[in-house]
């Protein structure tokens, strides 16, 4: 296992889905990636953006991601609907967001999966394809004690070679990481280095500081947490604000690395309402919208997602332009 040098803004790119070819809800297909290359899909879906990956708009997210000073890449998130893909568009999705970070930056592809097998499969295929490290995320229909959590942790990591980071968001997965076992996975399993916290309480960064003596990399995941978890001494941000905003979020840890915290918080309290807005309206969602307010088309989420309305549509808008 090689080490990985994992700070500052590790940002999240969405999925882009082409319109599907022949549309039309009655239609009774599902959406299919081709298998040809070209990532935008052949199937008969509901004629609203679920026409499978479209590999070139993704190919032009990362470079935008890139090209603004973002530290690293991380597709594959809760941002990237991972959880609605199917294998064979998870396949293509990581493949194209490899291929388009192409050594640049570090890029941590993210993996989950209801079962070990999937997830070993899937992290095993970002390693192939070139991924820097794995950011792991556990899913749960039944609930998982302590034991069933680190047996999964454990085996993902067994199967690669490339650092895994674990992945603590209880509100999409079902399942809640103690930083006290966060530490003990850590501590445990050689190539477990980093942890990213999104449970959006700040006392469990500092618990994990506290626990390891600061020895621990670990990355926000809460949106309006960031201020306070650089405080806490977080070692990044995982984030889709870039997306829409990079300026800021840039400018935001640049003060922070200056030990500027005057201008830390004047630059976040500038861009907070626009992290409240995309993450209470759901991410994938509003950031799809934003980006198409900025020109750049990356279709619509997923069903039973759906696009933002055009209320929400109109004050995203506003607050954009208000965060500079």
């Amino acid at each position: 296992m090689t080490g990985l040098a994992l700070e500052g803004i590790i940002a999240y790119p969405v999925t882009p889905f082409a319109p599907a070819r022949n549309g039309g809800a009655d239609s009774g297909a599902d959406s299919r990636v081709d298998g040809r290359g070209d990532g935008r899909g052949d199937g008969h879906g509901d004629g609203r953006g679920d026409g499978g990956v479209d590999t070139e708009a993704l190919t032009a997210l990362v470079d935008r991601l890139i090209d603004a000073g973002c530290h690293a890449i991380a597709p594959l998130g809760s941002t990237g609907e991972s959880a609605y893909l199917d294998d064979q568009e998870w396949h293509t999705a990581a493949e194209a967001a490899l291929a388009a970070v192409a050594g640049r930056v570090p890029a941590v592809v993210g993996v989950a999966d209801l079962t070990t097998r999937g997830a070993v499969r899937r992290a095993r295929f970002a390693e192939r394809a070139g991924a820097d490290a794995v950011m792991v995320l556990p899913q749960a229909y039944w609930k998982l004690d302590e034991r069933e959590v680190a047996d999964h942790f454990t085996a993902v990591a067994d199967a690669v070679g490339v650092p895994v980071m674990l992945y603590n968001n209880p509100a999409t997965s079902g399942v809640d990481l103690s930083p006290e076992l966060m530490v003990s996975l850590v501590e445990r399993v050689e190539n477990i280095t980093m942890v990213k916290e999104s449970s959006g309480d700040v006392r469990r960064m500092h618990r994990l500081a506290q626990l390891t003596d600061g020895a621990l990399p670990f990355y926000n995941g809460s949106n309006p947490l960031a201020l306070a978890a650089f405080s806490a001494g977080a070692a990044g941000w995982c984030t889709a604000a870039p997306c829409l905003i990079p300026g800021p979020v840039l400018e935001l840890h640049r003060a922070v690395r200056a030990g500027e915290w005057d201008r830390a918080l004047e630059v976040f309290q500038r861009q907070l309402p626009v992290l409240e807005f995309i993450l209470g309206g759901g991410l994938p969602t509003t950031v799809k919208a934003g980006l198409a307010l900025l020109g750049l088309d990356v279709g619509e989420p997923r069903r039973p997602l759906l696009p933002l309305d055009p209320a929400g549509t109109a004050r995203l808008a506003e607050l954009l332009a208000a965060a500079g």
